[in-house]
């Protein structure tokens, strides 16, 4: 989409389940779920996203890895370090809660895993995260991925075409009057 039109994509920060232990927690299978899949409808939006989501075992505790794609997107490489993510947890199956697998998905994507790792150690960005949550729970977001184009929110994986959508709609309507 970036490519397609002239956007800056933005991450900000959810914690989904922000009562996770800082080791995770075991995640049972879900009723319908098999090795491979999920359960619907998270089955059916995957696949119509064209995105593979592996049922993983734990739940990890989010904070340092949402603090380590504000370190990414701060050192300009959000979209890669999210990518790389992704791919981590919902491919590889990797706990996205250990420094480890944080430090191997930052150097894959060119950033200084050691230098990410210490940020995360100290809470450099632990601030910024928990600003961001507050920010979203004010508005009302209670899922993830949400995701907002000029006025119009939507959240959940979408296929493209939901996207495109969107952008054509913001570009022919234009942003909303800015309030006084």
């Amino acid at each position: 989409m970036a490519n397609e039109y002239d956007i800056a994509v933005e991450g900000r920060a959810y914690l989904l389940r922000p009562d996770t232990p800082k080791e995770g927690a075991d995640r049972p299978p879900r009723p319908g779920e098999t090795a491979d899949e999920l359960s619907e409808p998270l089955r059916g939006q995957a696949k119509d996203a064209g995105l593979i989501m592996k049922p993983p075992g734990r739940t990890p505790n989010t904070l340092y890895a949402l603090e380590a794609t504000e370190y990414a997107q701060q050192h300009g490489k959000f979209m890669e370090f999210h990518h790389a993510a992704y791919k981590a947890f919902w491919e590889d199956r990797q706990d996205l809660g250990k420094l480890e697998v944080l430090h191997k998905v930052a150097h894959e994507v060119g950033l200084d895993g050691d230098e990410m790792v210490k940020s995360l150690e100290e809470k450099t960005y632990a601030e910024t995260v928990m600003s961001q949550y507050q920010e979203a729970l004010k508005y009302g977001i209670s899922g993830i991925p949400t995701f907002l184009v000029g006025n119009l929110i939507f959240t959940g994986a979408q296929p493209y075409n939901i996207f495109k959508s969107a952008m054509e709609r913001f570009l022919n309507q234009g942003a909303p009057p800015a309030s006084e």
